[in-house]
């Protein structure tokens, strides 16, 4: 198979190319409503692009020095969540502002007591006429403290196995009874947060599919979510990745040290697995089917890869490396010390790489499921009991 992109000659880069000379410096609404922020998605959202036709788009805005709207958890887990299952009005009111980068979304899944298993939630949402009550707290919330809107899940039924009786709700942050607390993190940052919400009313309009079916649209989440967090640069989509490096080591002539040249060779290898893969997670999202347990494969080998970007990093400044404003090779710091402080959560968020391993096991090798402590059955059984 031929993984090299089409020439200058290429209709589809020709019609890019002429665009971005009308428009030399875009804005995020430019750039939605020219289908070229999620290219994938239908219209009018997207160009229904091909995988290719995708990647092209994505060269010819790096090389143009174009950069998408940053709205990392909007653009890449809410929004195709309400493209597979939201109304017409939800799709109507929410999707172009998101990709326009003009109104910023934040996750509300995880909580203190339900991380890895997340269908053990404990936040409650009540029927109250045309309003939802929620009352419970998440935890890990990145960028709450700025998000206009969140994705939530809560349960709604409590007396059916905890897979079942969860919605999903489209939550207004400034809504009153919510409460956002910043983790400060050892980089000294604050992504992460808490939310505590009390008595928080959310319009029955915001409630996204069915009642009680909300965890089938979690795992569609999830499912984007890796593939989201395993995108782009070293650190979740950000920051420099392993050909930033590899360029910066042979920009200062090369490393003769045999064991950090092998180190390096191995990253170049994991970043060429990393892209090949990526081309079949955006066939697959291409063709409308969610993303499978290929995501999950991605998102380990994705997260181990941007540690060993950082901890190569941190070694080739050698003893200046245990300085933050010290970067390798006698470079700037740049990201590299603030990388090498975050890189441990890229193992954590977004799903633990135990937990992607189990759903490895599970559904890829066929090894046997976990079994839930309060029924005895496994998570498939359980599912089969409640749908018959």
């Amino acid at each position: 198979m031929d993984f090299d992109l089409p020439g200058d000659d290429d209709e589809r880069r020709a019609s890019l190319r002429a665009w971005l000379a009308d428009h030399p410096a875009p804005t995020g609404r430019q750039l939605a409503e020219a289908g070229y922020v999620a290219p994938h998605w239908p219209p009018p959202w997207g160009l229904d692009a091909d995988p290719v036709h995708q990647l092209v788009i994505d060269d010819e805005l790096r090389r143009a020095g174009v950069r998408r709207p940053m709205n990392p958890i909007g653009i890449g887990w809410a929004g195709p969540t309400i493209v597979h299952a939201g109304t017409e009005e939800q799709k109507q009111r929410y999707l172009m502002p998101l990709l326009a980068g003009e109104e910023l979304w934040c996750q509300l899944f995880s909580e203190p007591g339900a991380g890895s298993d997340l269908a053990n939630l404990g936040t409650r949402a009540t029927r109250d006429g045309d309003e939802y009550i929620v009352n419970g707290s998440k935890i890990w919330t990145s960028l709450a403290q700025f998000s206009k809107y969140g994705i939530l899940i809560a349960r709604t039924d409590p007396d059916v196995p905890k897979h079942a009786g969860v919605s999903y709700f489209i939550c207004p942050m400034d809504s009153p009874g919510i409460e956002v607390r910043p983790i400060v993190e050892m980089t000294g940052g604050a992504t992460f947060n808490e939310v505590f919400l009390d008595d928080v009313r959310i319009p029955a309009q915001n409630l996204v599919g069915s009642e009680n079916r909300g965890w089938e649209l979690a795992k569609v989440t999830l499912g984007n979510e890796r593939v989201s967090l395993s995108s782009g640069g070293a650190l979740w989509g950000n920051g420099p990745d392993a050909d930033d490096l590899l360029d910066l080591v042979r920009s200062r002539g090369g490393v003769s040290d045999p064991l950090l040249r092998q180190r390096l060779a191995r990253l170049y290898v994991e970043a060429e697995l990393l892209r090949l893969i990526r081309l079949r997670t955006v066939t697959a999202r291409i063709k409308g089917e969610p993303p499978g347990p290929e995501a999950s494969i991605r998102k380990i080998l994705a997260d181990e890869h941007g540690q060993h970007i950082m901890e190569l990093a941190k070694d080739l400044a050698g003893a200046e490396g245990m300085l933050n404003d010290r970067g390798p090779l006698g470079t700037e710091p740049a990201m590299w010390s603030h990388g090498f402080l975050f890189a441990p959560a890229l193992t954590i968020g977004g799903g633990t790489g135990v937990v992607q391993r189990n759903i490895i096991a599970e559904r890829v090798l066929g090894l046997p499921h976990d079994i839930d402590v309060e029924t005895g059955l496994t998570w498939a059984e359980a599912r089969r009991k409640v749908s018959a």
